[in-house]
């Protein structure tokens, strides 16, 4: 039993990422996705979608229509194309980096952080490694559905790197200088920054640009 689902496994999920490809570069095959829900019928994922392929003849559903079931099925599995198959998030959590990454001299760190894939969990996520080749990936790595969503990308990014520095470090940063508290990256009104809980919540900075706060807000 336990060979037999391995192999529904490996054969369901490299079905998957055909027809994930041949949505996403219009070259759509109906016959991976009749393949595919057959797989899925065969153990009892007996979804409305599955159902509508395997009883329609794919000569006679129209290709928009056909790549609709494909997306629904997809979804009702809850396939995720992951780094590989879907390289924009990679991009997008760079572009998140690079803007982090103008406030870590605040903290010590020079040099340039990259974005480190971790292949040996499930799912694979991403990590930060920083110059001086420390890992930065405290609670888990960033999953590629975070990355969907720059604000969200930037925000969980954010959330890692001051998690991980403060696991290592047992100093909390950054701080609000004007109320000697933590603040937490968080999204608010469709923008991701610096957020102190002093009197009643205040912005410290958006992320990316908590150095030049910081330099406001030093004593002269």
């Amino acid at each position: 039993m336990r060979d037999a689902m391995a192999e529904y496994e490996a054969a369901t999920e490299q079905l998957m990422r055909r027809v994930y490809l041949g949505v996403r570069e219009d070259s759509l095959d109906p016959q991976d996705v009749v393949a595919l829900a057959c797989e899925l019928l065969r153990w009892f994922q007996h979804t409305d979608a599955v159902l509508e392929v395997v009883e329609r003849n794919p000569a006679e559903v129209p290709p928009a229509e056909m790549t609709v079931l494909a997306r629904r099925i997809l979804d009702d599995v809850g396939f995720d194309p992951g780094f590989d198959l879907a390289p924009e998030r990679l991009e997008t959590l760079r572009a998140a980096l690079r803007v982090i990454a103008r406030y870590l001299p605040t903290r010590g760190i020079e040099g340039e952080p990259e974005i480190e894939i971790l292949e040996d969990g499930f799912p694979v996520g991403a990590g930060v490694r920083l110059a001086d080749g420390e890992q930065l990936d405290w609670d888990g790595p960033i999953l590629p559905n975070m990355c969907d969503d720059p604000a969200m990308a930037l925000t969980s990014l954010a959330i890692l790197i001051q998690e991980s520095l403060l696991e290592r470090t047992w100093q909390v940063w950054p701080v609000c200088p004007g109320h000697d508290l933590g603040v937490h990256a968080s999204e608010r009104d469709h923008e991701v920054a610096w957020w102190c809980a002093g009197d009643g919540g205040h912005m410290l900075a958006p992320v990316g640009e908590l150095a030049r706060a910081l330099d406001r807000r030093r004593p002269k």
